[in-house]
């Protein structure tokens, strides 16, 4: 238990205690308050800023420990045609169908953020690239797969993904890791969208070695 979820106790042993009970109501809204900053409200996903201060320390780790950390990012494909053709209310519900299947697919130790709009992210901590694109190339498939229902019918969905990965030898900032990775998700829209491009395997060092915790993921059922 930590410091802060440690019940309060008078500091003279009174059973009851005005100013304590105002303590812990003012410790539950900093508690809701934190939460607000870093959630997105549409779609009760971490939100840009969560999204920045998560991968800088995922970066960071790498640096330390030579784990990588693999980074994907996910633009849905026409997405304006869907507010066009249905409205914003269905675009909104859109984007809440694609963040629950995000959010169903990974590990909870991976990041899944709404990086903007109708783009998002996924942080994959200590996860070679290999795995990280199969599991989001596995992601990709079931979003296809799973229209989104509406009153009128059916909307299916496809998106197109970047993905790279930061190294103990990189030298990126993390706006040039991004810029990289987002450019890889360029190359998938302008290869027809509803695929995934990412950083050549032979640039990186060969990986041998995946964990027990990577063949869960890999092998997590939809």
């Amino acid at each position: 238990m930590s410091d802060q979820e440690k019940p309060l106790k008078c500091p003279v042993g009174e059973p009851s205690c005005e100013w304590l009970d105002e303590v812990e109501t003012l410790r539950v809204k900093i508690d809701e308050l934190s939460e607000l900053v870093s959630t997105d409200a549409l779609t009760g996903l971490f939100n840009f800023r969560h999204f920045k201060t998560m991968l800088q320390a995922e970066m960071d780790r790498s640096k330390r420990s030579g784990i990588p950390t693999s980074l994907v990012l996910v633009d849905v494909d026409h997405f304006k045609i869907v507010n066009d053709t249905h409205g914003h209310e269905i675009g909104n519900l859109a984007l809440q169908h694609l963040a629950e299947i995000l959010k169903n697919a990974v590990r909870t130790t991976d990041i899944v953020c709404r990086y903007g709009g109708e783009e998002f992210t996924m942080i994959f901590p200590e996860t070679h690239l290999n795995l990280a694109v199969k599991v989001a190339d596995r992601i990709r498939e079931q979003i296809a797969n799973i229209p989104l229902k509406i009153d009128s019918g059916e909307i299916t969905l496809t998106v197109s993904m970047g993905a790279s990965v930061y190294i103990k030898t990189s030298v990126l900032d993390i706006d040039d890791f991004v810029d990289s990775v987002d450019k890889y998700l360029y190359e998938a829209k302008q290869s027809g969208r509803n695929c995934i491009c990412h950083v050549d395997y032979s640039e990186l060092r060969a990986v041998t070695e995946v964990g027990a915790d990577e063949r869960a993921m890999l092998f997590k059922k939809g």
